[in-house]
């Protein structure tokens, strides 16, 4: 761990490229990296400084000694950790931040925690919830979400083709086969404990201290996080929020549906595309 604490930016391979006044932060989800954005960079460069890293759960980054599965069992240390390394970077806040999946939870903590870090939050299909409970849906019951951790814990390399096929749109198979690398290529003895500890997560409790502003974005069918999530959102998060549908399929809309999301952030952000 001495070497994560003397430099996070080559840790967790981070950069910043782009040439805008303004810095954007982009930040993957379970079993991701940095290449799912890949498709919405040539335009973000064009008006923000985009950060992009790795992490360290991800099979980009190479060294296994940087992931400790019990210390980030809980989102609140990769807050920190998101916090730590934007720091390091010497960045001038406040910043935009885009997080996918479980990145939007993490970045909605680290508002928390450093309420001028972010002037907007951009989350990308994420949830406080996967698991129904009373009146709220979060798209799994416990037996499901049970099903979904037995099957990574004893065939990770036939599950991680299975879920690509179901988180993204089938009708773009490129980024279907992308996904499944990226999925491959994390350590299953990673990928074990962070399904657990995003599976079974409930931040519900926090939203009502997100003060910043926030942008949640859903695509019309994703099997993840079904739409009752983001509305919930919507009514819980303490500061203005908006929810901007994408018409797409999946967990993805970065990849399946760049130009359109594009479009909701150009729209959101004020810059043209």
């Amino acid at each position: 761990m001495v070497a994560l604490e003397r430099s996070l930016k080559a840790a967790m391979n981070a950069r910043i490229i782009g040439s805008g006044s303004e810095t954007m932060v982009l930040a993957h989800g379970f079993g991701g990296d940095q290449s799912v954005w890949d498709k919405v960079l040539p335009c973000l460069t064009k008006h923000y400084q985009v950060v992009l890293f790795d992490w360290t759960f991800s099979g980009a980054v190479k060294d296994p000694n940087l992931f400790d599965p019990l210390k980030y069992s809980s989102y609140d240390a990769f807050a920190d950790e998101l916090i730590a390394l934007l720091d390091e970077l010497h960045l001038e806040s406040p910043l935009v931040f885009v997080g996918h999946s479980m990145s939007g939870m993490i970045g909605c903590i680290a508002s928390i925690k450093r309420p001028q870090l972010f002037n907007r939050l951009i989350l990308v299909a994420a949830s406080p919830r996967y698991i129904n409970i009373d009146d709220y849906e979060g798209g799994f019951d416990d037996a499901t979400i049970d099903g979904i951790i037995s099957s990574i814990e004893s065939d990770y390399e036939n599950w991680t083709s299975n879920f690509a096929l179901l988180v993204v749109d089938n009708s773009d198979p490129i980024s279907v086969n992308n996904l499944a690398k990226c999925l491959k290529r994390m350590r299953h003895e990673f990928a074990v404990p962070l399904a657990k500890t995003v599976f079974r997560s409930d931040k519900r409790d926090i939203l009502d201290k997100v003060t910043t502003p926030c942008t949640i974005i859903q695509t019309t069918n994703d099997i993840v996080v079904p739409g009752s999530v983001a509305d919930y959102m919507h009514k819980k998060i303490k500061g203005k929020s908006t929810v901007e549908i994408v018409n797409t399929n999946g967990h993805f809309p970065q990849l399946t549906a760049h130009l359109e999301f594009l479009a909701v952030l150009a729209g959101v952000l004020g810059f043209e595309i």
